[in-house]
């Protein structure tokens, strides 16, 4: 979310003239689709971390400024919270020795910011939400100093015309009133991109909404947020709530909310497009000089500013993304399901575990999203979401003599190690990686399932082991938590190996 905007009163009021831009940018859309102008066949993935900041008690901080003054490397950039920063991975092959390539990059970049972070009173945390978080901190005053976020958050309000509601239930009950979008700050992400070819991005994306419930399953890391033991992934609610721009009478009018998992599996990417610019009013409605039809009658790519800035607003699960990279323009399919963390070698087993199941998934005879209702695979989502590690999923299975059933209920834990690991193993040697790095970063997420842990089941262990043992309170065993959790991130072992308490 970092993206920069400048608007001045004027250009938020025309929304006329923008959302005839919008409709010339999905002509042009339209048209480089049907004459084939996208880039060829790239094997192409990229990464973006979203991070807290902490001291050394573990309580959050608001010195994003200051970190990023520390840093100063424009791989790190501003986030909604002066409590996040950012971090961008430049493009990588998917092939060979990718994910041990990225884990010494990755590893690197952060313990140096680490360190620069200390400098001014911070430390770097990857975690899906900072259990010290309090409601206290999500207030307007630490919202990042961005046009794009003052912006959003004037948007977002005005068109709900009430302040923002948050009611979470899980394992306890959650029920706050917040008059900003801050809230929405507490979710840090980890965002995987992959480059696709028009012909490929339908089969991609349904594939990536196919797996988004065993994505979570496995690797959800936050089940605390202000003080309340919630959803094992609680983010996704956080998100669906904190972002709403719709009051209870759109809600029951059944208006679609703007973080929107979907609800269809589609046959192209234009499809995605048009269906952002149909449903969904502009939040950001600032209109670029370009004219679309001209660039592409002269040759040239368009931008498509206007398409992009609003598909920006649009928070969908996996979303479709154009871009134009040394003069080409090509599409990617960014997966934005799972948390940050807890390592940097957990979050190189979850992206390995998304790239080989994707295209596994993608490349099927049959493939899952034609035997799979996509009510079930939004449910599958929400039910990971809630029960993490121990989620039971709707999959479709094979019966006796290899014909394939209606979908059954199946513990996540039993379907990832029986059928979607040996799928993600063949989807990393279709994308041809050494077999060290699909066996170790796979290995993780079949040690997870095999012994019921990952961040989120490690957190909630450590926070009652704290409270139980050492009579702490809430506050201080969340505290103790977090800096017990800081201190193993930082070894790097895995979470499935770490001791509760």
């Amino acid at each position: 979310m970092g993206e920069k905007v400048a608007a001045a009163g004027s250009d938020l009021s025309d929304r006329q003239l923008y959302r005839r831009k919008l409709r010339t940018c999905l002509e042009a859309l339209e048209r480089m689709l049907r004459e084939s102008r996208f880039d060829r066949p790239r094997a192409v993935m990229g990464l973006e971390i979203e991070l807290n900041l902490a001291d050394e008690q573990g309580l959050p901080v608001m010195r994003n400024e200051q970190v990023l003054r520390a840093i100063a490397s424009p791989d790190f950039q501003t986030e909604l919270g002066q409590f996040n920063i950012e971090v961008n991975i430049a493009p990588h092959r998917l092939g060979g020795r990718v994910f041990e390539e990225l884990r010494e990059e990755i590893d690197t970049g952060l313990r140096y910011a680490d360190r620069k972070a200390a400098e001014v009173g911070a430390r770097i945390v990857m975690v899906g939400v900072l259990p010290t978080l309090t409601n206290d901190h999500a207030v307007l005053d630490n919202m990042s100093r961005n046009d794009r976020y003052s912006l959003l958050n004037d948007q977002i309000l005005a068109a709900r015309g009430e302040d923002i509601v948050l009611d979470i239930d899980g394992v306890e009950r959650l029920e706050v009133e917040s008059a900003s979008i801050v809230a929405e700050a507490a979710c840090t992400s980890l965002q995987l991109h992959l480059q696709v070819t028009p012909e490929r991005f339908p089969a991609v994306w349904n594939a990536a909404q196919a797996l988004a419930g065993a994505q979570v399953a496995v690797g959800a890391n936050s089940p605390f947020l202000f003080g309340r033991e919630l959803w094992r992934e609680t983010r996704p609610v956080l998100f669906e709530q904190a972002c709403d721009t719709r009051p209870e009478e759109l809600k029951a009018q059944g208006v679609r909310p703007i973080t929107w998992f979907g609800e269809r599996w589609v046959d192209s990417a234009l499809e995605l497009f048009e269906e952002n610019v149909r449903y969904f009013p502009s939040l950001l409605p600032i209109c670029d000089d370009e004219d679309p039809g001209k660039v592409l009658a002269s040759g040239g790519v368009p931008s498509l500013a206007e398409l992009r800035l609003h598909n920006g607003t649009i928070y969908r699960w996996n979303r479709p993304v154009y871009d134009v990279a040394d003069g080409v323009p090509h599409l990617r399919v960014e997966n934005r399901v799972l948390p940050a963390g807890p390592t940097v070698a957990d979050t190189l087993a979850n992206t390995a575990f998304y790239y080989g199941l994707v295209r596994s998934l993608a490349e099927q005879p049959r493939p899952v999203w034609t035997r799979l209702p996509f009510a079930l695979a939004s449910e599958n989502f929400h039910a990971a979401a809630r029960a993490g590690i121990d989620a039971v999923l709707h999959w479709p299975r094979q019966g006796r003599g290899g014909r394939v059933g209606p979908p059954v209920r199946i513990p996540a834990v039993e379907l990832v190690l029986e059928e979607l690991l040996p799928l993600a193993a063949q989807g990393l040697d279709a994308w041809g990686v050494e077999a060290a790095d699909r066996d170790r970063y796979l290995g993780i997420i079949e040690a997870r399932c095999r012994r019921r842990t990952n961040g989120a089941s490690w957190q909630s262990a450590t926070f009652h082991h704290f409270r139980d043992r050492y009579g702490q309170d809430r506050d201080s065993a969340l505290a103790a938590m977090t800096r017990r959790y800081m201190e193993y991130m930082r070894s790097g072992d895995p979470v499935h190996t770490w001791p509760v308490g």
